[in-house]
């Protein structure tokens, strides 16, 4: 009974209410499946403790979701899920993953078509069906069929910071067995990748089988694809599957780094190794029937002629290059990566001004304990109306609240700054949704795309530019305006974007929200050689959200950043310096 699948349940029952609009209560479901979805303690765990009690204490959970947890851990089911699954016998979770397919769509889909499964949908939209339907039309029913292509392009793989807690749970219960010297995450996990397929743990003990015992039968598995003295695999509820792996403490490093992969790094150290008259496996690095090392990677590394590369940057992309020539003493050498404590602030949060849930106080109380200096506050505007978007007098509003809040921090003693901001939308024409006169006043302006994502290339890479040109746009949050597994990027020539953030000095934003890591490695990378800065931004829409800045930082570690790449890794005042306004 995993917290994914309790959250699953919870989002499932609030898109089943939002079908028959149902105020309030969906977005009060979704909120609670979030909070559950994060959570480091497993919910289960925490009703065994502390009861219904325990349940009300985790954010957006009141007491009508707290009955529904209890009656899924009692029972195994909730009767309210079942009775709605029941009245529309849909795929809810698979039809909603679709871009622009909403609850309300799915359900006249149903009703009219017979469309229970994303396959039902497919077959709906190329007989054309979909198409005759009042309110849909030719181009709804294209948009349709694109998104089931992108949904199975995505592969199911799963996304890496929503699958992190679950990740941390078995960790942490494996690692606590007495006969577990030392575990570890590898694979893609280890090198931080947005999305993962499998899960790789390591585990060094003495007597594997008690350890593959428990293993197989934990509760979260539903399939046992193999089980053996050294090595086991299983499925998990959350459609994961997982390999464990033992290890005698002697055969560590070599086995650590041969699972962490990519299997293209791992092709070029075995090269290299052989070119040096070794070979290189998961069991050491080998001369001749001799053995060299394998109780580290440091170690393999060096004896390769190679200074040890960070697990973010082993994608084959030129790191084994620049480890040789970092060895020889020679430039350029592999960059030394921005660490994962190096962040100063944060610069996009959202409150309950607009679609965030909770207070700005709440948010920079959650940031302070967490060691980060400032952030900026970044409500939505008015044209995302869904939002409650702020015009001219509510954002002003604000402002005085923030005062009121940096005056209070103040006079306790702290230093902390809450900083005044946007989220500022970028109209279609490449305008903005608040004036200039608003815009000049604000500590930072983030600008930001919500609508017209189909618009051709040349026109969206043209709207955005001109947003950038605005000389009180100081950041462009999410570039390229991707979900994963639910939105491909728009169309947009990112080569330009960042030719024009360099011209105009805009900053670039990774955002760490786990759907969305915008920018990718890639364009980070792009960044970073075209002396284009980037800030780090959780998007935080409620405290517990802040925690996703650890994602961004990934991403900005495999796309080669430091800390001299990443405005809000530096102090307050070097950040404002700048700035446009500066």
């Amino acid at each position: 009974m995993t917290n994914q699948t309790i959250a699953k349940l919870l989002r499932e029952i609030g898109l089943y209410l939002e079908m028959d609009d149902v105020p309030f209560k969906p977005q009060a479901y979704e909120r609670a499946a979030s909070s559950i979805e994060i959570l480091s303690e497993d919910v289960s765990s925490i009703y065994k403790k502390d009861g219904g009690k325990g349940l009300l204490k985790i954010p957006g959970v009141g007491r009508g979701i707290a009955e529904k947890i209890i009656e899924y851990l009692e029972n195994g089911a909730i009767d309210e899920y079942e009775k709605l699954k029941k009245k529309i016998p849909v795929d809810i979770t698979g039809l909603s993953a679709i871009e622009g397919l909403g609850p309300k769509n799915i359900k006249r889909l149903y009703k009219e078509l017979g469309v229970r499964s994303v396959k039902d949908l497919e077959k709906a939209a190329r007989s054309h069906k979909i198409k005759e339907l009042e309110g849909f039309g030719e181009k709804s029913e294209e948009k349709i069929l694109r998104g089931i292509l992108f949904l199975r392009k995505s592969g199911g793989r799963s996304i890496l910071g929503y699958a992190m807690p679950f990740i941390n749970t078995i960790e942490k219960r494996l690692g606590s067995l007495k006969y577990v010297k030392k575990i570890v995450v590898a694979g893609s996990v280890r090198r931080r990748k947005e999305t993962i397929g499998d899960i790789d743990i390591l585990i060094i003990s003495d007597n594997a089988d008690p350890v593959m015992e428990f293993f197989v039968k934990m509760p979260e598995v539903i399939e046992i694809f193999g089980k053996g003295s050294t090595k086991s695999s299983v499925k998990v509820s959350m459609g994961l599957n997982i390999d464990l792996r033992v290890l005698p403490q002697k055969s560590y490093g070599a086995g650590l780094n041969y699972f962490t992969g990519s299997k293209e790094h791992n092709v070029t150290l075995r090269e290299l190794a052989i070119k040096k008259g070794y070979k290189l496996s998961e069991y050491g690095l080998f001369k001749g029937k001799k053995q060299l090392e394998a109780e580290t990677e440091e170690k393999i590394y060096e004896l390769l002629g190679l200074d040890y590369i960070e697990p973010e940057l082993r994608e084959n992309t030129g790191e084994t290059e620049a480890a040789l020539r970092q060895a020889q003493g020679k430039t350029p050498g592999l960059p030394d990566i921005i660490g994962y404590d190096d962040l100063e602030g944060d610069l996009q949060i959202q409150t309950n001004w607009t679609d965030g849930k909770d207070s700005i106080e709440t948010m920079a109380k959650t940031a302070m304990a967490m060691g980060l200096k400032y952030i900026l506050i970044t409500d939505h505007t008015k044209r995302l109306a869904m939002t409650g978007g702020l015009d001219e007098k509510k954002i002003v509003q604000q402002w005085k609240e923030i005062d009121r809040i940096n005056k209070k921090l103040h006079a306790s003693g702290s230093m902390f700054c809450v900083l005044k901001g946007s989220e500022c939308d970028i109209l279609k024409d490449g305008s903005l949704d608040l004036p200039d006169n608003i815009l000049s006043k604000l500590d930072i302006c983030g600008a930001s795309v919500h609508s017209f994502f189909s618009m051709p290339q040349k026109d969206q890479t043209l709207r955005i530019k001109r947003a950038m040109q605005n000389p009180n746009v100081d950041i462009l949050f999410h570039p390229t305006g991707r979900l994963i597994g639910k939105r491909e990027a728009y169309a947009l020539d990112i080569d330009e974007i960042i030719g024009e953030a360099k011209k105009t000095n805009t900053i670039l934003e990774i955002d760490a929200f786990p759907d969305r890591t915008d920018l990718n490695d890639e364009n980070i990378r792009k960044c970073v050689n075209a002396g284009v800065k980037m800030a780090i931004d959780s998007d935080a829409h409620a405290k517990e959200h802040i925690v996703y800045l650890e994602y961004g930082v990934a991403q900005a570690r495999r796309g080669w950043a430091t800390a001299k790449d990443i405005v809000n890794a530096w102090p307050l005042e070097k950040m404002r310096g700048f700035l446009k306004k500066s």
